[in-house]
């Protein structure tokens, strides 16, 4: 086994080391989320907080890490007889990202089960975590059903499988670690609400602090074991004080003053329900352990809150988790009241009280204000105006670029869905068939079974049991009788969209509706797990402004500093979006794509633009991928560009009004449907 980088080495990151030693001293705080760019020293530091866990007495021969002073009487292992137990280090138990329901939580031989009626159950990595570190590295990236298995029994202690009648309960207490890079998208509010604490990381710009980082990494990789032996006494030591202070824990006192200052904290910055007090309080808890104090203070509560409530503070999913400090202090000094537990004598909570900054990336709202009516050729799109490819047009010179401009405030949209039935990721868009769902039939399994349809398996065995011999009520089960069980559910998609940003899109008012109705669909994205894309053309090109990712917020930001102007190279747009699907199909083959073209259909520029933008159409056409065109042409007079574009496509074209009127309602099928009609 390789020797792990020395915890006590890592130079800087404090709140990710903290967070870390916290739930070393107190698994019961629920673990920790560490976010942050790549290369930032979070997967090392996970793996070495395990050489500074205290060793573990465990049953001798018991799969699942029972205890010997307190057994779990449901252990499928036991019941345990007295005996002494042996001493082993905790474990670090990895879950990989592309692990199976059936390799985390474990499986059940469903063919002894059924012809044996005995419980022969192999552990998973719940199992192997128990009394140790499970860590979970892209935990963003975990298939929605796993983190919810595993966050599930982090939070109860225990992990149960169930298949078809047959039960195994076992303990699975574990001190949760996950790590993700924000740029490959977020995790669900209600799942960050799950961890603990959260710590962000980033790489430090001081140069001498890179020095030394790069000076003992390159230490490390030429000789481990001299390193770590260099480091031996600080590691003694640190693991000492983890000791001593998971024993000094119990002794430690929460007082009601302090309680106040928890729950007026959590009620000022409006957390959802109650896990964020009970979080905050063992954490305070923790901290003034580690500190070596019996009783927690004021200061425990600041420290607490800044690591257990930034990731709970998103309003919405554009928004980067986040802490305004001044209103922290202010609320800490408010409860404290007459006791005198105020964290500063001299608060600043700012010009208008303090505010909650939060850190939030969100949209703001559209002020009425900021919505001018655009003046001259810019807002409108009669035919009697200068057209957009006339370099002379005043306001609309082919080279001239406008400042981006604020989005409108998002709406709720119906839900588009690519027609047919998938195999894609799983998520809750379009239909597909999934390992979750409703069960819609049965198949021989592929490999290992993992879904049992309990009838179809009877049925296959029942015309053999003559010939196999049956003597007694039980039914003789052989492995070619069991199926699988197909099942159908929702699948995520990759959602493309390809945003006209020429000088026709230009005017404040219609570019601040078109970037509001594109943020609605992206918050619809969000929402139904889909990874998105984002293609802008205008000038004389296109370029794809934000590659295929599961980062949402990254789209949206993209989108916000967005800027317009020039000519609408409409083919280029359809040609780069041609091409970033076509890149697609090759990495993730299942996952089917929807295109949503957002402009007036007005193409400019280069010989014959019209020809080639319709050349490109039919190009999406030709491959079946289910598109859509938001018509963002305004005025009294439309020439019906956009229209025309969605017929090339073989989708339909709906205007930026009956998107806003959330009239959209299965689109996507009536666009494929009328295109295949075609």
């Amino acid at each position: 086994m390789s020797t792990p980088y020395p915890f006590t080495a890592i130079v800087g990151q404090d709140d990710l080391r903290l967070g870390l030693l916290l739930n070393a001293v107190s698994p019961a705080v629920g673990g920790v989320l560490v976010r942050g760019e790549k290369g930032t020293a979070k997967s090392t530091a996970v793996r070495a907080l395990a050489a500074l866990m205290p060793e573990v007495s465990v049953v001798p021969g018991c799969r699942f890490s029972c205890d010997p002073l307190s057994p779990d009487p449901a252990c499928p292992d036991g019941p345990h007889a007295e005996a002494a137990g042996v001493s082993r280090a905790a474990r670090t138990v990895e879950l990989p990202v592309g692990a199976s329901e059936d390799r985390l939580v474990g499986a059940l031989d469903i063919e002894r089960a059924l012809s044996e009626g005995v419980k022969a159950f192999e552990p998973g990595l719940l199992a192997d975590a128990h009394r140790g570190i499970l860590y979970v590295d892209e935990v963003n990236l975990l298939h929605d059903h796993l983190v919810d298995l595993l966050l599930d029994a982090a939070a109860m202690g225990a992990s149960y499988v169930e298949r078809e009648g047959v039960s195994v309960r076992h303990a699975a207490r574990f001190l949760l670690v996950g790590t993700m890079n924000p740029e490959e998208g977020e995790l669900r509010p209600q799942l960050l609400d799950r961890f603990g604490l959260t710590v962000e990381v980033a790489a430090s710009r001081d140069t001498d602090e890179r020095v030394e980082v790069v000076r003992r990494r390159l230490a490390y990789d030429d000789d481990p074991e001299g390193f770590a032996a260099r480091w031996a006494e600080e590691e003694t030591a640190l693991r000492e004080r983890i000791a001593a202070a998971r024993a000094l824990l119990p002794q430690v006192l929460l007082g009601d003053g302090v309680l106040r200052q928890i729950a007026a904290t959590c009620a000022a910055f409006e957390v959802d329900g109650m896990r964020a007090d009970i979080v905050m309080a063992r954490t305070a808890t923790a901290l003034a352990a580690w500190a070596g104090r019996e009783e927690v203070t004021a200061d425990d509560v600041r420290q607490a809150a800044l690591l257990a409530l930034p990731h709970r503070r998103r309003r919405n999913p554009f928004d980067a988790p986040g802490l305004d400090e001044d209103k922290l202090d202010q609320t800490l000094d408010e409860a404290a009241g007459d006791e005198g537990q105020g964290h500063d004598d001299d608060p600043d909570p700012g010009p208008d009280g303090g505010g909650d900054g939060g850190g939030g990336g969100g949209v703001p709202p559209q002020a009425d204000g900021d919505r001018t009516p655009p003046q001259g050729s810019e807002g409108d799109d009669t035919p009697s105006q200068a057209p957009d490819s006339a370099p002379d047009a005043p306001g609309r010179s082919a080279g001239a670029e406008q400042q981006p401009v604020a989005a409108a405030e998002p709406f709720r949209t119906k839900m588009l869905s690519v027609p047919g039935l998938g195999e894609g990721a799983a998520g809750r868009r379009s239909r597909a068939r999934t390992a979750h769902g409703r069960t819609t039939g049965a198949v021989r399994p592929q490999g290992a079974l993992t879904k049992l349809h309990l009838s179809a398996t009877v049925q296959a065995a029942a015309p053999h049991q003559r010939a196999r011999g049956r003597t007694g009520r039980g039914l003789v089960v052989r492995r070619d009788d069991l199926r699988q069980a197909t099942r159908e559910g929702r699948e995520g998609n990759l959602v493309l969209f390809v945003v006209d940003a020429s000088g026709s899109m230009a005017a404040r008012q219609r570019m601040s509706a078109v970037k509001g109705a594109v943020l609605s669909l992206l918050l619809d994205a969000y929402q139904r797990r889909d990874k998105v894309g984002l293609v802008t053309f205008r000038g004389k090109e296109a370029e794809v402004a934000l590659p295929p990712t599961s980062s949402v917020d990254a789209a949206a930001a993209r989108l916000e500093s967005l800027p317009t102007g020039g000519r609408t190279p409409l083919a280029a747009g359809l040609l780069k979006a041609h091409d970033v699907l076509r890149v697609e199909r090759l990495r993730d083959p299942s996952r089917r794509p929807l295109l949503v073209v957002v402009t007036d259909g007005r193409a400019t520029g280069g010989p014959e633009p019209v020809a080639l933008a319709g050349r490109a159409a039919r190009l999406h056409q030709a491959e079946g991928t289910a598109s859509v065109v938001v018509d963002c042409e305004s005025g009294y007079v439309r020439l019906g560009l956009a229209g025309e574009l969605a017929r090339e496509l073989g989708g339909t074209a709906v205007t930026l009004d009956e998107l806003r009127a959330d009239s959209i309602a299965g689109l996507v099928k009536d666009v494929t449907a009328a295109g295949r009609a075609a």
